[in-house]
């Protein structure tokens, strides 16, 4: 389906007669005062207008051609600026930055005005971002399907240490890159009763009745490809009550009552991820899920029924559903609600359409992340969903029980509903049971998942079960984000690798000679210095470019062991206080994320952290040789710094937890070099750059598992001298003088011998890695090979391989 470039009605009128127009016309401004926010508006403007004639040319080229539309519905997009990278995508940075001159004002000082839009949490939202980026670059009909949160991811500030969570208000200014399209409007329904009754034929049928609707209004938002006209579509719902508020309640004096509905209503889309560890809050999150679903799943079969009314013959031969982790799986039973009950269709006929479009993919790992809602939240929130679920339970366990007759236990084990104390629906089994396709997203993490997890299922299903290894954009992680890199890249080897970003491999011959490399390090110091400025500014701590930078940046979770860097730095300060440098390599630490608002243990690490950094940065002794700062706020657009001026990218999960992994894919293609445990796609990484080019730690996955029933991390810290000092600096308080106590269950946690993660267990091969990476940063050309070699072998890591993947082998397969 790839088009050629045609020139458009846009492109005849110049950008900076475009700027002025939408400056002074549109927004009514003659001049651009100390804020650059208008003139940001008007940019924003100025390239939307060329994306929105090249968005209706790709919808009327989708009519025409009616090709299979997939649909990827997550309840995360983490897309970050849009400024930055349609300019890219439409190859007129150039031509924006001349206009801009007219203002005296730099491009940078404009796109600093965007806020970002944090609609995710991090590794999950920021991969939909990516994916729907190459869904465009490939010009594969892809709408992806989302919430539009009034209230993004948090704003986190370090008051003292600890994080404090405030909200993202990120629409206070608008959001000149959504288009709103009420005319798309669905209504959800919520609580009631299913009514059964016959129809005119006789047949028996099923309607939901007596709900309390809520109307989903969609917000379009461009989404480009890479210079090849091609605009597809991020469609974010925001709820609304079905009436204003009762005007005759509110004529006789109940205000409140009068708006409680519009409130109500309001609050489904008003803030990323609620806290659900109370019932309201569960209900909440439920809510949210399904008005994704419902209003989604509506808006794909009406545009269905307006094309071919109630035939739906060819309806899976022409659509998909690609359900990002397990928060869209109610999607299943509701699919199966619409096509019987709105539409009349009959069990099995509506069973074979919504397995045949249905594909799930797993993000994690972890047992306790696979979302269960009990049945009698369910049941009160979503009656008629709760009898669907039954019946696809009931009908799913007697294919187990003929197929394992008599396995009583299994058929408990596989069961949709949980038997526990209390009883629960399994929002990964729905989506295991209701889907033709299920993926991991790493080669370990599909491989654990069928051998652990997803056992029982697998030995059912076999040749449902694949690998989708995740990658990221390198338009955004490398072409926008690393500039000098890119033009560097170009220069040596042409531009084809924005688009195939296979042809790094050219690089690789050059990874050996000493005037490339040396112009490859140049670009990266560059970079440092553009990150010392942003740590200094947002942190107010002074790192050194020429010293190593040391960084792991993500979410904060005890499987990604932030606690393991810590105790590291640790031991660097009580060497230098000992005088002990011998093989020491300066360094600068640089470790941020957020943690969940309610997950206490990941708070208090954030506190160590930035206790151990007071300490450490306060010391005369330590300045030449070692810097710490925690990072507060991490988001895409600091990422986008951050990335770029990395040396050494920390990758050091507990083996067999982290599912993939995309920051450490982000470091790699922009030249920082690997220290990590054998987990997630760090495993494919290193096969791809080769052992020598990565700094190898820890036990792997199954050597993990076969410690757990003897784990005894006291022993080990008795028997470690360096880990048994650092254990006593924190017993006695070193970081927290004044505060007595406070990191008692950290400390607690490490000695442990039911500890998930074995800290302890990994320290000593964590340390002597990172005297390793010491040894080989101080031979700066053996360093710069390296990283030129992690640059080169990064091809593999694009999202465009991984999406070109799920089109052959589930989409179009």
């Amino acid at each position: 389906m790839k088009t050629e470039n045609q020139p458009s009605r846009n492109s005849q009128i110049k950008i900076s007669d475009d700027l002025r127009r939408h400056f002074e016309l549109t927004l009514g401004r003659d001049e651009v005062g100390e804020s650059h926010h208008y003139l940001y508006k008007a940019l924003a403007m100025t390239v939307r207008d060329r994306l929105v004639e090249q968005w209706r040319n790709t919808r009327e080229r989708y009519r025409s051609e009616e090709p299979k539309r997939i649909n990827y519905l997550s309840l995360e997009f983490l897309m970050g600026r849009s400024l930055n990278n349609a300019l890219l995508n439409l190859d007129i940075e150039d031509d924006v930055r001349e206009a801009l001159t007219a203002y005296a004002c730099s491009l940078e000082e404009v796109e600093s005005e965007e806020l970002d839009a944090g609609l995710g949490n991090g590794g999950l939202g920021r991969l939909a971002a990516c994916f729907l980026d190459s869904c465009a670059n490939l010009e594969i009909p892809v709408t992806g399907y989302g919430i539009r949160y009034q209230y993004g991811m948090f704003h986190q500030k370090i008051k003292n240490g600890y994080q404090v969570e405030s909200p993202d208000p990120w629409l206070r200014n608008g959001n000149v890159w959504e288009i709103e399209s009420p005319d798309s409007t669905r209504r959800v329904k919520f609580f009631g009763r299913s009514e059964y009754y016959q129809d005119e034929q006789g047949k028996p049928k099923v309607r939901w009745v007596d709900t309390h609707d809520v109307l989903a209004v969609p917000y379009d938002v461009p989404i480009p490809g890479y210079k090849n006209n091609t605009v597809n579509t991020l469609r974010l719902w925001k709820s609304e009550a079905t009436d204003e508020f009762d005007l005759e309640e509110f004529n006789a004096g109940s205000y409140t009552d009068a708006v409680a509905a519009k409130n109500q209503a309001e609050q489904i889309t008003m803030v990323l991820y609620p806290n659900d560890a109370s019932e309201q809050g569960k209900e909440l999150r439920l809510r949210q899920q399904y008005f994704l679903a419902s209003a989604s799943l509506q808006d794909v079969i009406g545009r269905w029924v307006r094309r071919n009314g109630r035939d739906f013959s060819r309806f899976a031969e022409k659509n998909g559903f690609q359900l990002n982790d397990t928060h869209p799986t109610i999607a299943v039973a509701e699919l199966m609600r619409l096509l019987m009950d709105e539409h009349g269709m009959d069990w099995d006929s509506a069973w074979k359409i919504t397995t045949d479009t249905m594909a799930y993919t797993n993000h994690t790992l972890l047992p306790e992340a696979l979302e269960a809602w009990s049945v009698g939240l369910v049941g009160q929130l979503l009656p008629r969903l709760l009898d669907i679920i039954f019946e696809i339970n009931a009908r799913f366990l007697k294919e187990v029980a003929k197929k394992w007759p008599g396995d009583s236990d299994r058929l408990q084990r596989m069961s949709i509903i949980g038997e526990g104390g209390h009883k629960s629906v399994r929002m990964a089994y729905l989506a295991l049971v209701g889907s033709h396709s299920v993926n991991g997203v790493a080669a370990l993490h599909t491989q654990l998942l069928k051998e652990g997890l997803f056992k029982d299922f697998y030995e059912l299903w076999p040749e449902k079960f694949n690998n989708k290894t995740n990658g990221v954009t390198p338009r955004r992680w490398l072409a926008h984000s690393n500039p000098e890199l890119r033009q560097l890249l170009n220069d040596t080897i042409g531009n084809e690798w924005i688009m195939e970003l296979d042809r790094l491999e050219k690089l690789k011959p050059f990874a050996s000679k000493r005037k490339f490399t040396e112009r490859f390090m140049a670009v990266k110091r560059k970079n440092k210095q553009k990150l010392a400025e942003l740590v200094l500014a947002d942190c107010g701590v002074e790192f050194d470019p020429d010293m190593l930078f040391d960084v792991q940046v993500k979410r904060i979770h005890e499987y990604k062991r932030q606690l393991l860097n810590v105790l590291h730095i640790i031991h660097l300060y009580d060497r230098i206080c000992k005088g002990d440098t011998d093989g020491m390599q300066p360094r600068c630490v640089l470790i941020g994320g957020k943690a969940a608002p309610g997950y206490v243990m990941a708070k208090s690490i954030i506190k160590l952290i930035n206790n151990v950094a007071k300490v450490v940065n306060s010391d005369p002794k330590a300045k030449d040789w070692l810097r710490v700062a925690f990072f507060p706020d991490y988001r895409v657009s600091a990422m986008e710094i951050i990335c770029p001026g990395t040396d050494l990218s920390e990758q050091i999960s507990t083996a067999g937890k982290e599912a993939s992994g995309t920051g450490n894919m982000k470091f790699m293609m922009n030249g920082a070099v690997t220290i990590g445990t054998l987990d997630g796609a760090n495993i494919e990484i290193r096969e791809a750059v080769g052992g020598e080019n990565f700094f190898l730690f820890g036990m792997n996955a199954a050597e993990v598992e076969a410690m757990r029933s003897h784990y005894d991390p006291q022993a080990v810290i008795a028997a470690d001298e360096d880990l048994n000092k650092v254990m006593d600096m924190l017993r006695r308080g070193h970081f927290n003088l004044s505060e007595v106590g406070v990191f008692d269950s950290i400390i607690a946690a490490i000695e442990s011998p039911t500890d998930p993660w074995m800290t302890a267990a990994d320290f000593r091969s964590y340390v002597d890695a990172q005297q390793r990476v010491a040894k080989a940063y101080a031979d700066k050309h053996h360093w710069a090979e390296m990283a030129v070699l992690n640059t080169a072998s990064s091809g593999r890591f694009s999202s465009d391989r991984t999406i070109a993947q799920y089109r052959d082998e589930i989409w179009y397969k």
